[in-house]
């Protein structure tokens, strides 16, 4: 498990940096996103992993490892907004956007070191094509809670979806790392 948390740190760190750059170049101009937007943007993102797996083609340069890294972004963003829930869009402070990133994925490592525990890290023998398809099927649900108005009976909400989706990015983004998926 020691070696997954270096894993997970080594992947994270590359997303984070990035993410960290573009908000002090962008400020943080996600926060007109409303929740379905991120979805879509995060559905984008996956749906172009899906189809370069299928069609097995790329025509323009970014990779798959940095499809995932952006839906790791992404997914942090959800998570910050859902927490925020204020329909204004002030610019946040790089530190402050720094220590609530931190704080989310504190959060996911957490829940990934509990689900490996109980689950065995099954992740490290599924295909890349899986975390995509789990990933697409987690925006799904995400559509239908936003549909029914944010209830659900006897489901996780919105904010699970979106940890299960940074998590499951990350299990790609390490297996790509370790040389078993195809960039």
């Amino acid at each position: 498990m020691n070696h997954t948390n270096l894993q997970y740190d080594q992947a994270i760190s590359k997303c984070r940096d990035t993410f960290l750059k573009k908000t002090a170049d962008y400020g943080t101009s996600w926060r007109v996103y409303r929740t379905i937007s991120i979805v879509d943007q995060i559905y984008i993102k996956a749906k172009r992993i899906r189809t370069i797996q299928e069609k097995q083609v790329q025509k323009i340069e970014d990779d798959i490892k940095s499809e995932f890294e952006g839906i790791v972004n992404y997914a942090i963003i959800g998570l910050i907004q859902l927490d925020i829930q204020n329909v204004e869009t002030e610019q946040l402070p790089v530190d402050e956007v720094a220590t609530r990133y931190e704080e989310k994925i504190s959060i996911a490592k957490k829940l990934m070191g509990d689900k490996n525990h109980d689950y065995g890290e099954a992740w490290r023998e599924m295909s890349q094509e899986s975390f995509i398809d789990l990933i697409l099927a987690k925006l799904l649900r995400i559509k239908q809670i936003i549909a029914n108005q944010g209830v659900t009976i006897a489901s996780e909400g919105i904010d699970a979806n979106f940890y299960d989706i940074l998590n499951y990015s990350v299990f790609g983004l390490i297996l790509i790392n370790e040389g078993k998926h195809t960039q």
